[in-house]
């Protein structure tokens, strides 16, 4: 049976859809995965994908002094990523992007191990920017990127195949909701201290009308007898999460905006600004924006105001929810698949 290395990781949004992939692929090849101590261990552990560790090296914007060292540990990783692959031997490498992903790929690259890579965002991270010039296939989640990229590909979003499935009724009363229309607030896997603090200050209010489940991220619980608020820190089957929402408030990190999109749910973004990122977010925000898919507030005007009349705009907003139930696009698991199934037969 032929061997796929998957890798990328340090934020969820990386490393879940991998998981997509690996439970299509797992009973066609043999499958590990290549990572960091971070969040992808933890995420592979729980779905029984043999794992093996890395250190990882992370650039940290506007951190001079922490970057300085950057060459070194590199150096480093790939030489420890080199012996993995050694010891492994696999028939090829598929990345994720991030920073988790660079040394995996640069040690393939050094091994002759194919490398496919995959972008979620609009614009492509620095990992990706890097491994696309010697990968196989660059597989990109928006047509605009796949343009611009060398050997690039438009495929699509690895998605996983249980949000789709969830049973709205019962996943109801397993997060003890009543029959009211239910809002999502999140803020990617950690939480957002900026969208938890002004949605805080407006809950009593909204939750007058609407059933609010709040994704607040670990250690972010706080006291609260509001009925029909239900804080959880981290939730493992986001299907049962989705399945009782009918909007959301969310960050604009490429997977979990591509799957508030695929499952149709009208969605108010409130994208990461520059200085805290590379401006991906507002990107991927201002992409679906552009085709009438979702709203956005900016994070310099969110107040507790603001942020409750755009929730309560938005229950009443018909126009996304047309163009959503239009909209054809998005996942990308058997585009994905059949490029995997080609580079590797074509060995």
């Amino acid at each position: 049976m032929k061997k796929i290395l998957f890798c990328g990781g340090g934020s969820a949004g990386h490393v879940i859809p991998n998981i997509a992939l690996i439970e299509q692929l797992k009973n066609h090849y043999e499958i590990a995965y290549l990572g960091t101590n971070g969040i992808e261990k933890e995420i592979c552990k729980n779905n029984g994908v043999k794992f093996y560790t890395f250190d990882g090296v992370k650039y940290e914007r506007g951190e001079i002094l922490s970057n300085l060292k950057i060459p070194y540990k590199l150096h480093k990783s790939i030489t420890q990523c080199k012996k993995i692959l050694e010891d492994i031997k696999p028939d090829l490498l598929f990345c994720k992007g991030g920073y988790a992903s660079l040394p995996p790929a640069l040690a393939a690259k050094n091994k002759h191990v194919s490398v496919i890579t995959h972008e979620s965002d609009l614009s492509l991270g620095l990992a990706n920017k890097i491994i696309s010039k010697f990968a196989t296939i660059t597989l990109c989640a928006f047509p605009d990127t796949a343009k611009k990229v060398k050997r690039g590909k438009y495929a699509g979003t690895p998605i996983r195949n249980d949000i789709f499935t969830a049973d709205k009724l019962r996943s109801r009363e397993k997060l003890g909701l009543d029959m009211r229309p239910t809002l999502l607030v999140f803020g990617g896997g950690s939480g957002s201290k900026i969208i938890n603090d002004n949605l805080r200050e407006v809950i009593s209010e909204i939750c007058k009308k609407y059933n609010v489940i709040h994704l607040c991220g670990k250690g972010n619980l706080i006291k609260s007898e509001v009925y029909g608020y239900k804080q959880i820190e981290f939730y493992d089957d986001m299907g049962e999460i989705y399945a009782c929402c009918d909007r959301a408030v969310a960050r604009c990190g490429a997977n979990s905006a591509n799957e508030l999109i695929a499952l149709k749910i009208p969605t108010l973004f409130i994208p990461l600004q520059n200085g805290k990122s590379r401006g991906d977010q507002i990107a991927n925000a201002n992409y679906f924006y552009n085709k009438g898919l979702c709203n956005i507030l900016s994070e310099k005007l969110l107040t507790p105001l603001s942020l409750k009349n755009e929730i309560y705009k938005m229950f009443l907003d018909k126009k996304i929810e047309n163009a959503l139930a239009q909209y054809v696009g998005g996942r990308g698991n058997t585009f994905i698949i059949n490029e995997i199934n080609k580079t590797i037969n074509c060995q």
